[in-house]
């Protein structure tokens, strides 16, 4: 917090730091109102400067110079002498009768409108409802309120920062205050090299595609379930292909969450409409059950034959073993035979309640746990960190859409469906060194070069070095290699469903992985999936069940 106090202005070098960014990786994308803002903001003094940030930086576009008390910027009004010229902040705009409420207190209701009893005394909405069709014209703050000594501003060129704001980060849901953090010095991040090449937004119709989507997405926010209006914001979502990979995902995203929402409203032929035309991950599993829900049972039959033939990645090769049968049934057929799938080992433990605070995993950690064999309970993070200090190269590699400023904690793209694919020379060139045996000093070598750096897998403060180097000692690189390629299948999904515990056997250069289940619990799918595979590929794994003993 020291650093902050020693420079009052932080948040202001920060959106200089933006601004500088942007003028000169994107200088060809900005327009001409853009390029203007940037260079006249530049020219302004400090505290003008610190003023139009800290209103950007708030919610709403209406500011009481009363509530803008900063002892770095000084007067308010002074300090917007300078900013109303630019014509970027307005002094007492017009405003209507519910801005007005929410600028207000109680008692300045009040007064502003002289009320006396028993509106004097009633809620806030209620008050509003009473005088606003006696109220129906806007007009300024001053004459609203006339007895106020108070002074409203309103910021007119919230769009533009919001524009700049998209360019810097890749997105509309991060905020100024991101870089806070960042200039205290408590997060580092990865050094990744920024070409025109690796630009995310590539023209200026990149953004506005990108505004397209985004102001698609907020009117659904707004829809309440079953709004008709649900199926003509379907219609107004582009379809074209953008000719950007990064912006042609997001929009498959959210003709994705269309699909989802028109199916909780039970709205079958909208829902299948949509799914058969998205190419997002799981819309052809929806597709089917849709169908399946409108009882057109040979329509989702024909679906799930072409999809069995070959299935988009383990998430819907799992549906279809649930579904296909099911359909099966329904038309007469045959009952396709469920794949045999090997089974995990099963241990039962019946221990007594510990006493104090206590958690199932951490019961079975310290009833297995020996010098000799040491259990450690690792969830997702050990497998994660491993895959991540082998393919630290290739998960920041700068590729377009990956990278958008130097705060990244890793890729923009994560998980998008081809984030494997985009970067396939990368990976495969981290991959090789498990053929080797040259992976386990590289992923050291990692772990002591990048140490602390922000990343998407590597949990720093979760492991230590003494973890990896009994898992590289213990687990055979075979294993490694299948865990990590399956977590490039699909990184959202298969980065999670790990067993909780792993048990190593140091000097036997063996271990095991335990999913710890206590009374009632069951595997979730993505856990059934992760155990399934192993035991497929003769990888160690347990699932412990505990019980607790009845008291004597």
């Amino acid at each position: 917090m020291n650093r902050v106090l020693e420079n009052e202005f932080y948040y202001l070098d920060n959106f200089q730091r933006v601004l500088d960014w942007i003028a000169q990786r994107y200088a060809d994308l900005l327009d001409d109102g853009e390029q203007a803002f940037i260079q006249a903001f530049a020219q302004l003094p400090r505290p003008s400067q610190a003023l139009f940030v800290r209103m950007v930086m708030r919610k709403g576009s209406l500011f009481r110079a009363s509530k803008m008390n900063y002892p770095e910027i000084g007067c308010p009004l002074a300090a917007a002498e300078a900013l109303l010229p630019t014509g970027w902040i307005a002094l007492d705009p017009v405003l209507d009768i519910a801005e007005l409420f929410e600028l207000l207190v109680k008692p300045e209701i009040v007064e502003a409108f002289g009320l006396t009893a028993p509106l004097k005394a009633a809620r806030k909405d209620q008050q509003l409802e009473a005088l606003r069709d006696g109220h129906a014209e806007a007009r300024p703050f001053s004459q609203w309120y006339p007895g106020s000594k108070d002074t409203l501003f309103s910021i007119a060129v919230k769009a533009l920062c919001d524009r700049l704001r998209l360019l810097f980060f890749g997105n509309l849901h991060q905020d100024w205050t991101e870089f806070v953090l960042s200039d205290l010095g408590l997060f580092r991040y990865e050094q990744v090299e920024f070409s025109e090449a690796s630009r995310g937004f590539r023209s200026r119709q990149d953004i506005e595609h990108y505004l397209q989507l985004h102001a698609c997405r907020e009117r659904f926010e707004t829809l309440e379930p079953g709004s008709p209006e649900l199926r003509e914001l379907v219609q107004e979502v582009p379809r074209h292909s953008f000719g950007n990979d990064w912006l042609d995902s997001r929009r498959e995203k959210l003709l994705y969450r269309l699909g989802q929402q028109l199916e909780k409203d039970k709205d079958w032929e909208a829902a299948h409409a949509v799914y058969a035309g998205c190419r997002f991950p799981g819309a052809r599993s929806r597709a089917m059950r849709v169908l399946e829900k409108d009882e057109k049972f040979d329509q989702a039959y024909a679906l799930f034959c072409q999809a069995n033939e070959a299935p988009e990645n383990e998430a819907e090769r799992q549906h279809l073993l649930r579904i296909g049968p099911r359909l099966a049934r329904k038309l007469g057929h045959v009952t396709p035979k469920a794949r045999r799938t090997s089974k995990a080992a099963r241990l039962d433990l019946n221990l007594p309640v510990p006493s104090g605070e206590w958690r199932v995993e951490g019961v079975v950690l310290g009833h297995l746990h020996r010098d000799e064999a040491p259990v450690y309970y690792v969830e997702n993070t050990l497998a994660n960190t491993l895959f991540g200090l082998l393919c630290w190269p290739a998960v920041f590699a700068a590729i377009p859409g990956a990278f958008f400023h130097p705060f990244h904690r890793g890729p923009a793209d994560l998980y998008s469906p081809d984030f494997h694919q985009r970067r396939a020379r990368e990976f495969e060139a981290c991959l090789a060194r498990l053929d080797d045996g040259s992976h386990v000093d590289a992923i050291l070598a990692t772990w002591e070069d990048k140490a602390g750096i922000q990343s998407p897998f590597v949990a720093w403060d979760w492991l230590d070095r003494e973890i990896i180097e009994l898992a590289l000692r213990c687990i055979p690189a075979a294993h490694l290699k299948l865990w990590f390629r399956r977590i490039l299948q699909d990184v959202k999904d298969n980065r999670t469903g790990f067993p909780d515990l792993i048990q190593f056997w140091p000097g036997e250069g063996r271990y095991d992985m335990i999913e710890v289940k206590g009374p009632g619990d069951r595997l979730q799918d993505n856990q059934l999936r992760w155990i399934d595979f192993c035991a497929e590929h003769g990888m160690p794994v347990t699932v412990c069940y505990l019980q607790w003993q009845e008291a004597a």
